[in-house]
């Protein structure tokens, strides 16, 4: 196997034995494979797209399969060769609506077709990541596949709230077609930026599903402490499973908490008129094996991040949606206008202790571009008056390294005339300080999930236009950015989009950059490795 997509990759090289996350090599390679079959659908499908033969399914299809291969949502060999015959088939019958009538070479990746799971092995090796020799190339090629994975993620959970585009969809096509092809380097250049537009694109429509569907995230302050009930614990980001949970739990007995990046759900109204919602359990993803152990209830596992299950409970979690992993239970996907089943997950949690208390307290979240719009004069006004100096974008993933410590060490050092914006699981590495607050603003502000950088963006676009600059950069914000799987990388192509620039980037930069398309990343825009802590905070403040 070669696998190196997230940011805890071995040596920061590559993992070749067995993946970090607990990724085996026939997992692997089965991922290598799965992408290299879209590959295929995508050249069949930019020909049906000429002839107006292309539906939506097959475009939601390419965004779950990528989905399925993010780092930490499906470790599942059964259900990823599932996919893999899935694409065949469909594949096939884009060409038999293509007619066989493809002029030009013709990527083998279209033709490719076996029963045979050892072949899949065979042809998996002959077509991964490192089947493109050149590094440059590959390392163009492999940032532009991380970017469409994050597009095909956010792509999907909008189209689960009955949100869909073509424009996003002929995108993904037309992504994966050029991989296939010998571009200049400025021609993938150029293709990786456009990923970054279609990055903002789609989480604008994502934006867009979720307030429509659940209202304005509003502040909220959540109770981290437990209650005395049995409960069931959601970690992910699929907020419809949120609803349907939380609506098939209602008069049961049974709380239901949020884990990880699933804390924001706390902040939108529609989820706030349930009594029984009783707030956050636990921290960030990597947490989860000592956190699921105590929390004693059912855990339901909507999307990344899941990480190897431990037998104390895996008799007592649950896959739904992309994720899977072998041995543990998975809930169907919804049938056309109804709903998922999770009888079994609440007839499990009567059954059970309640949860055991790992803290008590609250936080403060809830502050997306809408909420905090609505406190624009108030914030304005801070800055103009310099109760506010700065402003720190603090947002993307945790993760299990210790120099992540850095980013609490930075929460610490900044002065207190510092807000942090945030979004995404990064927020836990100082979301809980007491760091105070300017005014009533509080020092932390949390948009929500990493999808939720799309409010970032939208706060900083309104700040440049109520203060008549002309530049992104001209504001007093700086960027220290956390990242570990593809969403990050997607939300950073977006920022890239946006023109912002000065970038910090950590803990590592990642592994598939090769030096050549670092360097032209530090003299396009600017972006750097993070340093020392001090050093740092110095530098931002000084708007370096």
């Amino acid at each position: 196997m070669f696998c190196y997509q997230c940011q805890e990759t071995a040596k920061n090289t590559g993992c070749m034995v067995k993946g970090v996350c607990g990724k085996t090599e026939e997992t692997a390679n089965i991922q290598d494979l799965l992408i290299y079959v879209l590959k295929g659908i995508a050249i069949y499908g930019e020909k049906a797209k000429e002839l107006g033969k292309f539906e939506k399914k097959y475009g939601l299809f390419i965004a779950q399969a990528l989905f399925a291969t993010i780092t930490n949502v499906n470790f599942d060999n059964d259900r990823l060769i599932a996919l893999i015959r899935e694409g065949l088939r469909l594949r096939d019958e884009l060409k038999e609506k293509c007619g066989n009538n493809i002029s030009g070479a013709l990527h083998d990746s279209a033709v490719w077709f076996s029963d045979d799971t050892d072949d899949f092995d065979k042809k998996a090796v002959e077509v991964g990541v490192l089947s493109t020799d050149n590094e440059d190339v590959r390392s163009l090629r492999e940032l532009l596949v991380y970017g469409l994975k994050g597009i095909a993620a956010y792509a999907d959970h909008a189209a689960i709230l009955g949100h869909e585009s073509d424009d996003i969809y002929d995108f993904l096509v037309e992504a994966l077609v050029s991989i296939t092809k010998d571009l200049t380097v400025d021609e993938m250049v150029a293709m990786v930026m456009r990923a970054g537009e279609v990055a903002v694109t789609t989480m604008a429509m994502l934006d867009e599903a979720n307030t429509s569907a659940y209202g304005n995230p509003e502040i909220s302050r959540v109770n981290i402490g437990v209650k005395t009930n049995t409960g069931i614990l959601i970690s992910g980001h699929d907020l419809k499973d949120m609803e349907e949970l939380l609506k098939q739990t209602e008069g049961t007995g049974i709380d239901v908490y949020t884990h990880g990046e699933m804390l924001p759900a706390n902040y939108y109204p529609v989820f706030k008129k349930y009594n029984h919602f009783a707030g956050n359990y636990g921290n960030a993803w990597w947490k989860q094996r000592e956190e699921f152990e105590s929390f004693n209830g059912p855990i339901l596992m909507t999307t990344n991040c899941i990480i190897q299950v431990k037998d104390s409970y895996k008799d007592r979690i649950f896959t739904t949606g992309v994720v899977g992993y072998p041995g543990v239970k998975h809930i169907p996907d919804r049938s056309e206008g109804g709903a998922k089943d999770f009888s079994e997950i609440i007839e499990l949690a009567k059954k059970c202790d309640p949860p055991v208390e790992i803290e008590k307290g609250e936080i403060v979240g809830g502050f997306a571009h809408h909420q905090v719009l609505e406190l624009a004069d108030k914030v304005v006004d801070a800055v103009k008056s310099g109760a506010i100096k700065r402003f720190v974008v603090m947002a993307g993933c945790d993760g299990r390294q210790k120099g992540r410590s850095y980013y609490t060490e930075v929460a610490q050092e900044l002065p207190p005339d510092t807000v942090i914006l945030t979004a995404g699981c990064a927020k836990y590495r100082y979301n809980k300080l007491d760091l105070g607050d300017i005014g009533g603003i509080p020092r932390v502000l949390d948009a929500g999930q990493c999808n939720d950088c799309y409010s970032l963006a939208v706060i900083a676009l309104k700040l440049k236009e109520v203060f008549g600059l002309e530049d992104i950069n001209d504001l007093p914000i700086s960027y220290d950015i956390a990242w570990y799987e593809q969403k990050a990388v997607t939300v950073l192509l977006a920022l890239l989009f946006l023109g912002v620039k000065g970038i910090r980037l950590g803990p590592t930069l990642p592994a598939f950059l090769s030096p050549n398309v670092v360097k032209v990343l530090v003299e396009n825009f600017d972006i750097k490795p993070i340093g020392e802590v001090k050093t740092d905070v110095e530098a931002m403040m000084a708007g370096k």
